[in-house]
């Protein structure tokens, strides 16, 4: 009879817990099938960063698995080339993650519907463990916080940060172990967990460590006997702690290198003792459907968790059970984490010293998760608030939902009827818990069935004013650009780069598997994008877009291909697939080799090899000018050692100015254009007419873009990508000798400001000269991977250097002749290697900084705490 009950008991809790995982799986399943997400319908979960950023980054990863296991530490498609580990330790190391191998190319929307939905579901189970081990919940009522905590506003808003989202299942989990590690001694699960999240993602892992500390010396008050067992327990936590990092450190001491070089340069060292906002503006976070497009770059934290978690969170400190030394630390703990919402040192404390440039307060799961975790604990079947606790819960709501409702307005992201119907399941959620007959089979039902109505309502509420990219649009789009690089690698199976006109995101190249020059990623080596400034293309701190070349660009950084949509005409006239980001005109200089119905493919005359002898004064070149002109001039000079080509750009005058609606100016360049009537339109015209078939380009400073203007050239728009803070270079001309070339700047405001605006002549006679004599000698190479370079190169006189364009990186060895070699940076940006004179062979191999100290301290941790294990158990 007893083997009967325990076999029953088993299996109830077995349906329980799986109950936790398909309760959200279902919900969120039937919610985007609901929403024809692929493969249910039209549309796609791509949107904001998942669409523009993080699936490129997951074809990489199939990729890179399954056909270039090169590219795992370094990759030419992260901008010019960069090193990859700090990208899969931010982005990939999920082992969720290998679910996306099983879906190939266009249908990779199909493998991140279905990791989303396995992600909430996980973080569910993960919920529903913990309370099972640590509280007296079981049945529909664990289920239910199960639910709301998978579904709590944090991960509705967070879901197409998809990397975050293991965080949310990997906290409970964590959390189990130090519970166990300080009630027990094991510290197996503890140390098992947290090396997992620190693997996965090192960001969110960062967050979870703090909060460890926080919840240590919550548990430590509550457990607390005595010092000595104190002392004891704290070392314990310090030294498991302390060992998840070093069982970490084959990915985090690389990861250390790799933000060292990019996002590290950008830490905050001053701040103010301030709030960012009015702290009770939180409060309107807590009701459904708070969420929308405008809170991602700007908003409060996503608080969200459901009317019953919150009551119950709040009566936790009133529950007689709770010793009050507990819920004195509880509630200072909980006050911290208030105020880390709101200050603004505490916030970056939590971001690492760092203001999120998008999707403020990321922290805010933890904050989730502590109050869901107090609710569960206290909303047991034999819990009963007394009239004080209910009166004061009461008092605190009314208050609270009495601001949100005066203050309305302030609030865009909800409406009258969402404070009401959140109100209404406060109410409902009051009389339950507040019920004294909690034994009764319809009271866990009844709380499973409104504890679920409200999440869903607000992830119903809530992802209903996000819009999505439809499918169509990224399978079509990836479905051309993989055709046309298919195309050209069958071809050439050499080591150049492509550049094309037409961009769905900047991370193209990752998403069908080229080398190429744009990409957008947080751990962006910051002299990637100072780089771009410099040479006239868009930049930013955590992106960089090759969309404004030049024939000199072009040339030095071996863009030997070029992809360039057709405009269509007739009933297609302004649609394509390939939606344009630039003006190259330039393109006339380059042989036509093949085209399809979309695009056009040109090979570039002109392009450079990876590698090529140059002139020594490329090493001690100070190229300090901030014209991009000037600067593309003096680069090439420097390598072919000829001080005339630093003359290769002249500025050219404009035969007519027109202007409408705006006051005369006798010089264009840096002119500030002000409307006469501001209600009237007004343009200026500016013509100019090429004496030659050389190139000609504009160069607009930040303030000349689309933001604060229209172009049109030639009756046509000037397409530009939209985003940059430096000067750049637009092809304005190429082969049009004669043809009058009429530029209209329309102003979209009152003023614009003419910032370095103006028109270079390229003398392309000169710069082919150039070209030639740096393809005299080349790089043959005779061996060639993502991460490895062999070849032989002739040098005529001692001196003289083999220039790449290869990204410079201490990560870089060099051998030439078979002897190691010094690696020189050029241009601030490139590598170098020195030459003896004669015939060479020189290779260039890349291994990650510090990845061979990490993974030994990994080794030698794992050999100790296992042989420390063995010996214990075996004297035991």
């Amino acid at each position: 009879m007893q083997d009967k009950k325990r076999r029953w008991s088993l299996s109830r809790r077995q349906a329980t817990l799986l109950g936790a995982f398909f309760t959200p799986f279902i919900l969120m399943t039937a919610y985007f099938i609901y929403r024809q997400m692929a493969p249910f319908g039209s549309s796609s979960l791509l949107t904001v960063d998942l669409g523009q950023q993080y699936i490129d980054f997951f074809a990489y990863l199939r990729r890179a698995i399954l056909h270039d296991p090169s590219s795992i530490f370094y990759s030419f498609a992260n901008g010019l080339g960069g090193e990859m580990l700090g990208t899969w330790a931010y982005y990939l190391l999920s082992p969720l993650n290998w679910l996306l191998l099983l879906c190939p190319g266009a249908s990779l929307t199909t493998g991140v519907f279905f990791l989303t939905v396995f992600k909430y579901g996980l973080a569910g189970l993960a919920f529903g463990w913990l309370l099972d081990k640590t509280t007296a919940q079981s049945g529909l009522k664990l289920v239910t916080f199960a639910t709301a905590y998978a579904l709590m506003g944090w991960s509705i808003a967070n879901q197409l940060n998809i990397m975050w989202l293991d965080a949310a299942y990997l906290l409970p989990l964590i959390f189990y172990g130090l519970y166990l590690l300080m009630h027990t001694g094991k510290w197996r699960t503890y140390v098992v967990w947290l090396t997992i999240m620190l693997v996965v993602n090192y960001y969110m892992a960062y967050m979870i460590c703090l909060f460890m500390i926080l919840a240590f010396i919550w548990l430590a008050v509550d457990r607390f006997s005595n010092w000595k067992t104190l002392l004891i327990q704290t070392g314990k936590f310090a030294l498991t702690s302390i060992a998840s990092g070093l069982l970490a450190a084959f990915i985090l001491l690389p990861t250390w290198w790799s933000l060292a070089q990019s996002k590290a340069q950008y830490t905050v060292t001053t701040f103010k003792w301030k709030f960012e906002f009015f702290p009770p503006k939180m409060l309107a976070k807590f009701f459904m459907g708070s969420f929308n497009f405008d809170q991602m770059p700007s908003g409060t934290a996503n608080l969200f968790i459901g009317a019953i978690a919150l009551l119950g969170s709040i009566f936790f400190f009133s529950d007689r059970r709770v010793r009050l030394r507990s819920r004195l630390t509880a509630g200072v703990l909980t006050i911290f984490l208030a105020l880390s919402l709101c200050v603004q040192p505490l916030d970056l404390l939590w971001h690492a010293g760092q203001f999120p440039v998008w999707y403020p307060y990321r922290f805010s799961f933890i904050v989730s998760f502590w109050l869901i975790w107090l609710a569960a604990r206290t909303l047991t079947d034999d819990f009963q608030p007394g009239w004080l606790a209910i009166a004061i819960a009461t008092l605190l709501i009314a208050a609270g939902g009495a601001y949100v409702a005066l203050n309305l307005k302030s609030f865009k992201f909800l409406q009258m009827n969402q404070v009401l119907l959140g109100l209404f399941f406060v109410v409902l959620a009051l009389a339950l818990t507040t019920l004294p007959m909690k034994t009764h089979w319809i009271y866990p039902l009844t709380f499973f069935v409104i504890g679920l109505t409200e999440v869903s309502a607000n992830a119903f509420m809530s992802l209903n004013n996000i819009s999505y990219v439809s499918q169509g649009e990224y399978g079509n789009y990836t479905n051309e650009l993989q055709q046309l690089v298919t195309k050209v690698q069958q071809k050439d199976t050499g080591a150049y780069r492509i550049g094309k006109t037409f961009l769905r995101t900047k991370g193209d190249a990752f998403q069908t598997g080229y080398n190429g020059g744009g990409v957008f990623s947080s751990v962006l080596t910051k002299t990637t994008p100072t780089f771009y400034g410099k040479i006239g293309n868009p930049d930013g701190d955590g992106f960089v877009e090759y969309s404004n070349g030049t024939l000199i660009t072009d040339s030095l950084l071996n863009m030997k291909y070029y992809f360039q949509q057709k405009e269509l005409s007739g009933a297609l006239s302004g649609s394509s697939l390939l939606p344009a980001a630039t003006n190259a005109a330039d393109l006339a200089d380059y042989q036509k080799i093949g085209a399809d119905h979309w695009a056009t493919t040109y090979r570039n005359p002109y392009a450079l090899p990876m590698g090529y002898v140059a002139s020594s004064q490329i090493l001690t070149l100070k190229n300090k000018t901030a014209d991009p002109a000037q600067y593309q001039a003096n680069w090439l000079a420097a390598l072919t050692g000829n001080p005339a080509d630093q003359k290769l750009y002249t500025a050219q005058n404009f035969n007519q100015v027109t202007f409408q609606n705006i006051n005369q100016q006798t010089k264009i360049t840096g002119a500030v254009l002000q409307k006469k009537n501001l209600l009237k339109p007004a343009k200026i015209t500016l013509t100019f007419v090429p004496k030659d078939n050389d190139a000609y380009y504009l160069t607009f400073g930040s303030t000349v873009n689309p933001d604060n203007a229209n172009f049109v050239l030639n009756g046509k728009t000037l397409n530009q990508y939209k985003t940059y803070r430096n000067t750049i270079m637009v092809s304005a001309a190429d082969h049009d000798k004669g043809k009058p070339m009429k530029l209209t700047i329309q102003l979209k405001k009152g003023s614009l400001w003419l910032d370095n605006f103006t028109l270079y002549r390229l003398d392309t006679q000169r710069f082919q000269s150039a070209v030639t004599q740096l393809k005299t000698h080349p790089w043959h190479l005779t061996k060639h991977t993502s991460r490895y370079f062999k070849g032989t190169v002739t040098s005529e006189k001692s001196g003289q250097v083999l220039n790449t364009s290869i990204p410079y990186s201490q990560g870089w060895h060099a051998t030439v002749n078979g002897h190691t070699a010094k690696t020189v940076k050029t241009v601030g940006m490139f590598t170098a290697v020195k030459l003896p004179k004669g015939q060479n062979t020189v290779t260039l191999a890349y291994w990650p900084p510090l990845l061979n100290v990490g993974i030994l301290i990994s080794l030698g941790t794992l050999v100790v705490l296992t042989g420390g294990w063995y010996l214990y158990h075996r004297r035991h």
